[in-house]
Parts: structure tokens; C-alpha cells; sequence
């Protein structure tokens, strides 16, 4: 197999192709070839700072350092005792470094089985690989975190990003009323999404301007350069705010303050956790919004791009 990758945990290293021994799947495990990979900011922070970083540097596997953790392919080999997975399946997941696993930036990825949802057939695998983080990122957020129910009203900062797209659709998807808050150039993306209300972020305080429609059940800040307070102030009883991979330390500080109604999250996929988003795209109920296709071999072009946060969708690498 061969990936891109760091030779070392040293930060500014560039990820270069390198071979690696094909693995074999153990017990539980399958071993996936992989045709597509999702990018997110986890993958080139990891490379540079916070705490995901130190801690994939303490349980993760040795180097070459695997960033990337969505993936999409076909599975090649199975070891004993997997159940509802076999050689040939489609199927979407991600990889989980506190397992030991190296990440999804390569042609070929071991994983548990239930960290894999088994696709459609004829799904696309560049749309499969754009939903394990964002999706599952989003799912929680609404579902799981703000316990999101029909008529609640939910308010969605940074709506346009890989997230926030997701975490729209997923809201109406739950018969929410949804707030959303983006730049003036992509409201229109936003509004075909489902939001009932677009804000212009350029037009003036978005949480000032959110303030008409509150109170809300979930406030789902995916850009974290909102005030903690200032989001909980705008919740009814028993609302929750969940702040999206809050990896700063002012960010954490801000979730302490009370009252306690503030969380962070960053989506861990699983099967399970998949699978009705899957099933939600095969129906048409919800739309992943790919933006770029690059090479794997270009990463470090896609990391550029995921950095600078301007691309209103997600990007996928293609094997």
C-alpha cells in the first residue's frame, strides 16, 4: 500500500508518498481499498496543533504519521469473526487513531467492522466520502446533543461550511425551524438547503440579528468565533449550545463559564452512526455538496484550500 504521509511528528513537515506494508485485517477488522477521502480541518490541525494532535502523538500509531479520517472504497479482505461485511462491499467509514489506526490518506485503510457502513448499491463513493466527519459531526450536534424535535427552532452559525450545510438539512430533517448565519454569497446554497432564515454576517452581528427568532432548542456554532455567553443567552429551557471541534484554549475556557449549557463535539463515525445519514442520501433527503476533487497525491493542495476556509462544501481526494 502507499500513502501520504509525515515521516516523523515534527510540525511544518511536508506529507510525501511513502510505502507501507499491506496490513491485515485481525479479528473484527476488514481492510478497505480506498477510492475517495474526505478532507477536514482535523486532518491539518492534527499536523499542527491542539490537543487531538497530542494525543494521536500518545496512542496513535507510530510513524510515518496517516492524517484523515473519512473514507470510501471497497473492502478486500475480512478477518474472523466479522459479521455483515464481506469481500466486495461498498462501504463509508473512518478511521480512529486511538485504535492504533493509521489515518485515511492512503489507497488502503484497517478498521474495526462497525466503524464501516455497507453503501447502496450505486452510491457514489466521492459523495460517501464527504459525509463520515461532517455528518456524524452534525447528527450529534442536532440529534444526539440538542435532542432536536419538530417545531423547535434551531439556529446554525457558519451554515454554508462542511458541517453547517449538514447540520441544516439534518434540523429539517427533524422538523426544526432553522436560522442560519452566512456571508451574503452563499444564502442562496443555504436556502435550498431547508433554513428558514438566512442571516448576512456582513450585514451586522449575526447573534444581535438571531435574536428575532429566539428562543432556540440548539444553538450549533461550526466556526467557533462566536461568544459562548452570548450564544446561550439566546436559548430557551433546556436548550444547548455545542460548539464544533472548540480545540482553542479560550474556547474551552468559554464552555466552562456558566451556565453549563455549552459542549463541544467532533463526530466520531460508526457504523451506526452512518447509517441514517446514508440511507438519508440514497432518499434524496439530504444533499452532500462536494466542491472540489483533487488527487490524493495533491493532499497538501487540499489542505491549503481546507485552511483557508472559503470552500462552501466539502473536499474529497480521489485514489
Amino acid at each position: 500500500m502507499w500513502a501520504m504521509a509525515q515521516r516523523s511528528w515534527e510540525k511544518n513537515l511536508p506529507l510525501e508518498r511513502v510505502e507501507l506494508p499491506d496490513p491485515v485485517p485481525v479479528r473484527n477488522e476488514v481492510r478497505v481499498r480506498v477510492r475517495a477521502a474526505g478532507v477536514n480541518p482535523v486532518d491539518w490541525k492534527m499536523r499542527e496543533q491542539g490537543p487531538l494532535r497530542l494525543a494521536a502523538r500518545l496512542v496513535g500509531p507510530p510513524p510515518p504519521v496517516v492524517v484523515g479520517v473519512d473514507f470510501a472504497g471497497t473492502v478486500d479482505a475480512v478477518g474472523p469473526a466479522v459479521t455483515g461485511v464481506r469481500v466486495g462491499d461498498a462501504v463509508v467509514g473512518g478511521t480512529d487513531f486511538s485504535r492504533g489506526q493509521r489515518g485515511s490518506t492512503a489507497d488502503t485503510v484497517r478498521v474495526r467492522a462497525d466503524q464501516v457502513c455497507v453503501l447502496p448499491p450505486g452510491f457514489d463513493l466521492v459523495t460517501a466520502a464527504a459525509l463520515p466527519v461532517a455528518g456524524v459531526t452534525a447528527w450529534t450536534c442536532v440529534v444526539e446533543l440538542g435532542r432536536v424535535r419538530g417545531g423547535d427552532r434551531v439556529l446554525v452559525l457558519g451554515a454554508s461550511g462542511g458541517v453547517g450545510q449538514l447540520a441544516v438539512q439534518v434540523a429539517r430533517l427533524q422538523g426544526a425551524l432553522v436560522t442560519s448565519v452566512c456571508s451574503a454569497r452563499n444564502a442562496e446554497l443555504v436556502r435550498s438547503l431547508g433554513a428558514d432564515t438566512v442571516l448576512d454576517y456582513g450585514a451586522g452581528d449575526a447573534l444581535e440579528q438571531a435574536r428575532a427568532q429566539a428562543p432556540f432548542r440548539a444553538v450549533i456554532d461550526c466556526v467557533g468565533g462566536y461568544s459562548g455567553p452570548r450564544c446561550r443567552a439566546l436559548l430557551g429551557p433546556g436548550g444547548r449550545h455545542v460548539l464544533v471541534a472548540g480545540d482553542t484554549p479560550s474556547a474551552w475556557l468559554d464552555l466552562l463559564r456558566a451556565p453549563l449549557t455549552s459542549t463541544t463535539v467532533l463526530g466520531r463515525p460508526t457504523g451506526a452512526r452512518l447509517r441514517p445519514l446514508v440511507d438519508a442520501v440514497a432518499s434524496g433527503a439530504l444533499r452532500v455538496n462536494v466542491v472540489e476533487r483533487i488527487p490524493l497525491a495533491e493532499v497538501e493542495r487540499a489542505h491549503a484550500l481546507s485552511r483557508a476556509g472559503r470552500t462552501a462544501g466539502k473536499i474529497v481526494l480521489v485514489v
